[in-house]
């Protein structure tokens, strides 16, 4: 699953996470992949996670996790900054409650004011886009897991499976994914019926297993890939 930008006409991935979802149990899993960690990417060499998207979309995206992970992924979900926020509008149209600890404003296109407020569209994409305090990219895939675990919960809980396939069909507009709607509809009744179980998630690098390293291709985050590996697998498994 890609959030996407477009900048200077090539399409960059700005958040990467594996979704797993068990239909024995009916739990959910969120792995995020932070942006800047440095992979082999098949063809391409040593490079940026995110560069995996613009040098072959998700195709790349997948061979890269397996080659580097050795997580075989056989779906996928795109969506760019437009559909982020037409999906959390449609998901949860009364919006999301976050605690903003500082005022957001740069690179984001608004303008966040800190404090206990319920964010709607754009101001959400906002919030999970910003990086630009002293948690980088580290606070922004934290506030990314907060927002996709609240609109879980805000979708179990205003939607029930009566109103699930006009949901998912307005949603799709918006989704460039391998997903056919029969799946996409079985997933929808699981996570309603499991509407009581948190979402799990876990960040790669995992802490203690990084350093930060400027390169050719820029400022990367040099990992462990052993540990990550095991730690990923060990996660979704």
């Amino acid at each position: 699953m890609a959030l996407t930008r477009e900048e200077k006409n090539i399409h960059v991935s700005d958040a990467i996470m594996i979704a797993r979802f068990n239909q024995n149990t009916n739990d959910v899993k969120l792995a995020s992949i932070m942006r800047d960690t440095y992979v082999e990417i098949p063809d391409y060499g040593f490079q940026k996670m995110n560069a995996a998207f613009a040098f072959g979309g998700p195709e790349l995206v997948r061979k890269t996790i397996k080659e580097n992970f050795e997580i075989n992924l056989n779906y996928y979900a795109v969506v760019d900054f437009e559909g982020f926020s037409k999906l959390v509008d449609i998901v949860a149209p009364d919006g999301i409650q976050v605690d903003i600890p500082y005022e957001m404003s740069y690179g984001i296109d608004t303008v966040l004011e800190p404090g206990k407020q319920v964010l709607h569209g754009d101001n959400l994409l906002g919030y999970v886009r910003f990086r630009h305090d002293r948690l980088s990219d580290f606070g922004r895939v934290e506030r990314q897991q907060e927002v996709m675990s609240k609109l879980k919960e805000q979708a179990v809980s205003i939607h029930n499976l009566y109103n699930l396939p006009k949901i998912i069909g307005t949603a799709t507009p918006y989704i460039e994914t391998n997903v056919d709607a029969p799946i996409l509809l079985a997933i929808g009744k699981g996570l309603v019926k499991s509407k009581s179980q948190e979402l799990e998630s876990i960040r790669i690098p995992v802490q203690d297993s990084y350093e930060n390293d400027t390169v050719d291709v820029g400022a990367v985050l040099k990992i462990d890939l052993d540990k990550n590996k095991e730690a990923l697998k060990s996660f979704l498994n």
